[in-house]
């Protein structure tokens, strides 16, 4: 066993080398640019980022639409894993499949398809002009409103798999006997599948969440210089500016709201269990 042990560590070092040299060790020295100013270690990049009102605007709006993004997935994707776990199983194997189906396509494609849809001469723009409620067309691009959308398309999918994934666990006569009971759909829900179900929501909070805050495609196509985020600051910060402090910075706050999300969620997960 013991043997069997040692040869498994060693085959295993070299993967663990290689993810050192080409991961670890480049973020931990960006990171650590955000601890370093004039060749000291301080916390004054973090003084100075949110001394400036353009990154608390960015930080709290990144914020706010990882929180939207994934409390909307939560209920949206309670309705679809409800009702796919109730199919029957050649159903149930077609529509889990087309739920599936947008993670094979490129975010990239996905994303473009939205300027389609709500560009100036996009689907949605036709409509309101055709339905004459209003003379000119919309600007719905280049907003928090596209980018929000963009990110839930995106997203929705980990959610609805995960909670599929928990609610499958639930024994089938459970939610019967509690109707059978007297209890109302929103006490079924709230006593019966949500408790059942959180350790799917934390997975599928978290993935959703942190996905929303670290995408850098869909909020730099449908939001660009107007509706900054987190992500795509952190472009610019290396890629314009040359401000590694700064760029260390955010990529510290992503990771620490990335954590913390995870952590509330499986602290919320085990209150009244």
């Amino acid at each position: 066993m013991f043997r069997n042990t040692r040869e498994g560590l060693a085959l295993a070092l070299p993967a663990a080398i290689f993810a050192m040299l080409l991961f670890l060790v480049p973020v931990g020295i960006l990171l650590s640019e955000a601890f370093r100013t004039d060749g000291s270690w301080t916390l004054q990049g973090y003084i100075d980022f949110f001394a400036s009102p353009l990154n608390r605007t960015v930080f709290l709006r990144s914020l706010k639409l990882g929180v939207l993004v994934a409390a909307t997935a939560a209920v949206i994707g309670y309705a679809a894993a409800f009702c796919i776990v109730n199919l029957s199983p050649g159903s149930k194997g077609r529509v889990f499949g087309l739920v599936v189906l947008p993670l094979m396509i490129s975010p990239v494609a996905r994303t473009y398809a939205w300027i389609v849809i709500l560009g100036r001469t996009g689907i949605v723009n036709m409509a309101i002009t055709g339905l004459g409620l209003s003379d000119r067309p919309i600007r719905l691009l280049f907003t928090e409103t596209a980018v929000f959308l963009g990110l839930l398309q995106l997203f929705l999918p980990l959610m609805i798999i995960s909670l599929v994934s928990a609610m499958e666990n639930i024994p089938r006569d459970v939610i019967p006997a509690a109707r059978v009971l007297g209890a109302s759909w929103p006490s079924v829900f709230l006593k019966i599948i949500l408790p059942l179900t959180r350790e799917g929501l934390v997975i599928g909070g978290t993935l959703v969440f942190t996905g929303a805050l670290t995408a850098y495609i869909t909020p730099a196509i449908l939001g660009g210089s107007k509706v900054l985020m987190l992500e795509t600051l952190l472009y610019q910060k290396v890629n314009v500016s040359n401000d590694f402090v700064s760029a260390g910075v955010i990529a510290m706050i992503l990771i620490l709201m990335s954590f913390s999300a995870n952590l509330l969620l499986k602290r919320i997960a085990t209150v009244r269990r």
